[in-house]
């Protein structure tokens, strides 16, 4: 079909206004950064081709973002999150205007920068956000390869869907995708230079991380094989997980939000009254669905594991209800709206916003700053220069909020495999020292005949509500003596 543009003027304001309202309230944005944020940030302290639970893209695009703005504010660790959302709607928006007319265009381009997870997902920097317009990206141009074969299409796709591997894993879902759409789709059989091209600049654009796992005993590797549990031993760790399965199911309604979702399934029931170009939308994103419901099925499932659905998704749902079924757009439209505000607005009160409850809404994302400065707090009113800590969130908080400290920080020392990034990296070597160690109330100290108690922290609200820490003054040879 003819390529569209004056979709591009409204669409570029609708997306500029919804994203500058965001920045704006980012910047009154109360929550503290959370584990995977502050250990995102941890990573650009650090460039490298990899890191322990995800490849580099989203550790260097902090340190890139921080460096310009001279400053680790949370703020500023968050800030590409809205940008890297705005860019992947306009690349929406041109391949919906390639597909199918300017109107098309301009719905998927607002569309998705107010799909629920979109807007959840500009609050909080993740390797969905930053991965998103790279596979977008590759996505426009496989379908410019398809349509008109071309040597410098086919490699920067390569490229793009390389980039976004090397943000998350999840980008190889497109690979899958279009070798199935290969089988059951005539018009997606690629020209094979074309389809070579592609696979040699994806695997070029990847090496540095698979050079960088193969030093580092497939550190990124064994995470995701942790996180899917059953493959390791199928018959020990997988079984029928029903309830598992519902709870993924039913999450996708708000993931993608409730009209939408519910006309994806209504689309894909259709699949025989679509025409190609909806088919073959519909082979990127059906099946990534039905991949995690398999693993929701053996084991367990997040709901945003299958976020990468939602990108082809959006292609297909919203111009299909803008032809269909206007009372449905109209009413997505107003529901993710809503949601789209409320997210940002909920969090410029995150302390305060109780909705009746007995703690704030938002508990899981305050307090984790304050814990951190009265840990570093106690190790100066002790004269202490070393932290050990056994927990993953506490050392995630106390690296970032203690960036400026005079102590240094380590990991309790693993036994066997490294349990996280911080054990990998930063695992305390025994030594002459006194060090204040930080656990659990409810675990006990590396030889408790030599720990000192010092003092026990527990929040009455916040992230550490019901996870009280206990510090304690600890001779450092001791840790690894059982």
């Amino acid at each position: 079909m003819a390529e569209a543009t004056p979709w591009l003027r409204p669409a570029l304001f609708g997306v500029l206004a919804i994203t500058a309202l965001r920045i704006a309230l980012l910047t009154l944005n109360r929550t503290d950064l959370f584990v995977d944020e502050a250990q995102y940030w941890l990573w650009g302290q650090e460039l490298a081709f990899g890191y322990y639970s995800k490849p580099p893209m989203i550790g260097w695009v902090i340190r890139a973002m921080t460096t310009l703005a001279g400053s680790d504010a949370a703020f500023w660790v968050r800030l590409p999150a809205p940008l890297f959302h705005a860019a992947t709607a306009l690349i929406l928006g041109s391949v919906a205007a390639r597909l199918f007319d300017a109107r098309a265009a301009l719905v998927v381009a607002i569309g998705y920068v107010t799909l629920p997870m979109v807007a959840l997902g500009s609050l909080l920097i993740s390797t969905d956000t930053v991965m998103f317009p790279f596979l977008a990206a590759a996505l426009a141009g496989y379908l410019r390869v398809l349509d008109r074969p071309a040597a410098v299409s086919a490699v920067l796709t390569g490229v793009a869907l390389g980039l976004a591997f090397l943000t998350k894993y999840a980008a190889v879902y497109y690979l899958i995708s279009a070798g199935l759409a290969a089988l059951i789709l005539p018009g997606a059989r690629p020209d094979p230079k074309g389809a070579v091209l592609i696979l040699a600049a994806f695997l070029i654009t990847i090496s540095p991380n698979i050079g960088w796992n193969i030093a580092n005993g497939f550190s990124t590797v064994q995470h995701t094989l942790d996180n899917a549990d059953w493959v390791r031993a199928p018959a020990d760790r997988a079984a029928l997980n029903l309830a598992g399965l519902a709870e993924f199911f039913a999450s996708q309604f708000a993931v993608f939000g409730p009209v939408l979702f519910a006309a994806l399934l209504i689309a894909a029931l259709r699949w025989r009254s679509l025409g190609p170009t909806m088919r073959l939308l519909l082979v990127f994103s059906l099946p990534i669905i039905v991949i995690v419901c398999a693993q929701a099925l053996l084991s367990r499932a997040y709901a945003n594991w299958a976020a990468t659905a939602y990108l082809a998704g959006s292609l297909v749902v919203l111009p299909w209800l803008m032809r269909h079924n206007r009372v449905w757009l109209i009413a997505s439209f107003t529901i993710n709206g809503a949601i789209s505000l409320i997210f940002p607005l909920a969090t410029t009160v995150a302390d305060t916003l109780y909705l009746g409850q007995e703690q704030p809404l938002l508990q899981r994302y305050i307090g984790r700053d304050e814990m951190s400065r009265e840990i570093l707090k106690a190790a100066d009113d002790n004269g202490l220069g070393i932290i050990v800590a056994s927990d993953r969130d506490v050392l995630a908080d106390l690296f970032y909020t203690g960036r400026d400290h005079a102590a240094t920080i380590y990991a309790l020392p693993p036994k066997g495999r490294p349990p996280h990034h911080y054990a990998l990296k930063f695992p305390y070597r025994p030594g002459p020292d006194r060090v204040l160690y930080v656990a659990r109330a409810t675990e006990p100290p590396p030889c408790p005949g030599l720990a000192e108690p010092l003092a026990q922290i527990a929040p009455g609200t916040g992230a550490y509500r019901r996870f009280p820490q206990a510090l304690f003054l600890v001779p450092g040879d001791c840790f690894g003596v059982d």
